[in-house]
């Protein structure tokens, strides 16, 4: 089921650099989410004169839905992202969702190996939780420096493992996410990986779980105009022929069935 709705503003505040939370008021009809699935969303508050500048909605992981409220984690990088940083609590916000196929579930008593960077880590949270009432989970966050660093504190509180490498050394381990991963798939065979970051990341992601004989999981952050398969914006090379949408058919893949060359 995906839901059309106009959503109350309940909170959208600073968490650190350009990173912010934006919580939702989307009623209790809300239709159950997947981890890993995501919401379409206007770029910026909804006003009395319908707005135009900038046209398109933007793609953003659901990053938790508690009770009728739905949280996004959002880094400012363009003039939409601005404008969404620019609503207020009790301003309305259109959102269309849950959109998607999500996150595989790990298979009771399997180590899952959850890799975030940058963004991508918004899309990881929702996974980390349900996957901690099964399976032994290690979040694994990386960034540029901690300031970048996204739910840090949110993660801290499951029951999860958790680790930190920032390239600055700022917090955690001085080095790349995947070096925190390669460390983790070294314990051991019995590991399924979850990644979703920039796509060298998630590519030296899927590599290191090929050489270890471990399944990867990778959520793609494409840009796309519609999120339904109308506008074909999203399309991503496959392994064996053709193409496959980012919206439709992901934005989880298999990492075995993506032309890592072809990817943006």
């Amino acid at each position: 089921m995906t839901a059309r709705l106009d959503a109350l503003v309940s909170e959208n505040r600073a968490e650190g650099g350009a990173n912010r939370r934006l919580r939702l008021s989307v009623g209790n009809d809300w239709p159950a989410a997947e981890p890993g699935q995501f919401v379409m969303l206007s770029p910026g508050a909804l006003g009395s004169t319908p707005r135009v500048d900038p046209l398109l909605p933007r793609p953003m992981a659901i990053y938790r839905v508690s009770g009728a409220e739905l949280d996004v984690l959002y880094k400012v990088t363009g003039r939409g992202t601005a404008l969404l940083a620019d609503a207020r609590p009790g301003e309305r916000v259109r959102v269309v969702g849950p959109l998607g196929r999500g996150f595989p579930a790990p298979a009771p008593g399997e180590r899952a190996l959850l890799v975030g960077g940058g963004t991508g880590i918004a899309s990881l949270y929702d996974l980390a939780a349900r996957a901690a009432e099964r399976a032994r989970v290690s979040v694994l966050l990386g960034a540029r420096s901690a300031a970048d660093l996204m739910g840090r504190e949110d993660f801290a509180a499951l029951d999860v493992e958790l680790l930190v490498a920032t390239e600055d050394g700022s917090e955690g381990r001085r080095g790349l996410v995947t070096e925190l991963l390669e460390d983790r798939l070294a314990e051991g065979p019995g590991a399924r990986v979850y990644a979703c970051g920039p796509t060298a990341m998630m590519r030296r992601a899927a590599e290191l779980a090929a050489a270890r004989g471990a399944s990867c999981h990778v959520s793609l952050e494409n840009r796309m105009a519609c999120g339904f398969g109308i506008c074909l914006g999203c399309a991503v090379p496959a392994a064996t022929e053709g193409f496959d949408l980012v919206c439709r058919d992901g934005p989880v893949f298999d990492a075995r069935n993506l032309s890592w060359d072809g990817l943006p």
